[in-house]
């Protein structure tokens, strides 16, 4: 009971404060920019990271086992990672808070509203999954999810404002107000000089598209390269884990073979990235088709119900 008390609560606040922020976020794209409401989002979005873990740990003590045996729990996981690529992303000296506060509060907010108490219950876990690589296979998996959805979106941000015919909205008060409201606090002086150099063929007023756009391009390729290398991790791990379970590293399975094709889009992603001649627009059309792939990934298996995954299902075990 105690343990139940206090997963409610941990829930509550961790939706609650992801709300809040959210609305900062987006009262600072319609309005102007508040310096005190930008300090106090940031500082909302730790705390959403350190009661989601809370969260996470308590259903870890309580249940016994690491909090990933069902839709509902997959689904709070993956509003914890959107918050770790939210953390890595101020290591690098940026904010994604623009994609990742709405990212969490929707996948926390479906995993609370949309699915059935009973889904919310944890329970014990399928023989299959009674193996350590559990923790290993499935966080890499879930991880890279987030990391895959962040950079798409920022891919199709890159798409929306290089093919916006009437940029007279970016030139005026928006477009530094998505600039800030997307990384953050970043040191355009830097490039000056680099960018300047474009200046000859660019319009003043084409110049904050394009330095946008290049910022949208090189923060979506870091991003989509770390989830890149966490779905790795996480379909090898996977591969060995299923040799133990069901006697074969690869069976064909629905959710296994929408996951290769979904690091194959990537890797076809990664490789534009190596083409000088289809890099951007071409490379992220690439990650916007895999922003749906990975969708069908993980939600679209799951609403069927079908496979040996089918554990992770839209129906309470």
């Amino acid at each position: 009971m105690i343990f139940l008390t206090l997963e409610h609560i941990l829930t509550h606040l961790s939706f609650s404060i992801i709300s809040i922020v959210t609305t900062i976020h987006l009262i600072t794209l319609l309005v102007h920019e508040i310096i005190g409401l930008r300090d106090s989002s940031e500082k909302g979005m730790v705390a959403t990271f350190f009661f989601i873990t809370g969260l996470l740990v308590t259903r870890w003590i309580s249940s016994r086992h690491f909090p990933l045996s069902n839709l509902y729990e997959s689904l709070i996981f993956l509003s914890w990672s959107f918050s770790i690529i939210h953390m890595i992303s101020k290591i690098w000296k940026n904010d994604l808070s623009t994609i990742t506060a709405p990212s969490a509060i929707f996948t926390q907010g479906f995993a609370t509203s949309g699915l059935s108490n009973e889904m919310h219950q944890s329970s014990i876990l399928v023989p299959a999954l009674q193996s350590q690589w559990l923790m290993m296979h499935v966080s890499m998996m879930l991880l890279s999810y987030a990391a895959l959805l962040c950079g798409s979106l920022l891919s199709v941000a890159f798409l929306v404002i290089t093919f916006r015919k009437n940029i007279d909205i970016f030139y005026k008060s928006k477009i530094f107000l998505i600039k800030s409201f997307l990384f953050g606090k970043i040191e355009y002086l830097k490039e000056k000089k680099s960018v300047f150099k474009h200046t000859s063929f660019l319009s003043f007023r084409n110049y904050y598209k394009y330095q946008l756009t290049q910022r949208l391009d090189y923060w979506s390729y870091r991003v989509i390269s770390l989830g890149f290398t966490f779905l790795t991790i996480g379909i090898l791990s996977g591969a060995v884990w299923a040799n133990e379970a069901w006697g074969s590293y690869w069976n064909w399975d629905p959710k296994e073979t929408w996951a290769f094709i979904t690091w194959t889009i990537f890797a076809i992603y990664l490789h534009t990235r190596t083409n000088q001649s289809l890099q951007g627009a071409n490379s992220a059309l690439v990650a916007s088709i895999g922003f749906l792939i990975i969708w069908i990934c993980y939600f679209g298996i799951n609403l069927l119900g079908i496979g040996l995954h089918s554990y992770g299902s839209f129906t309470s075990n």
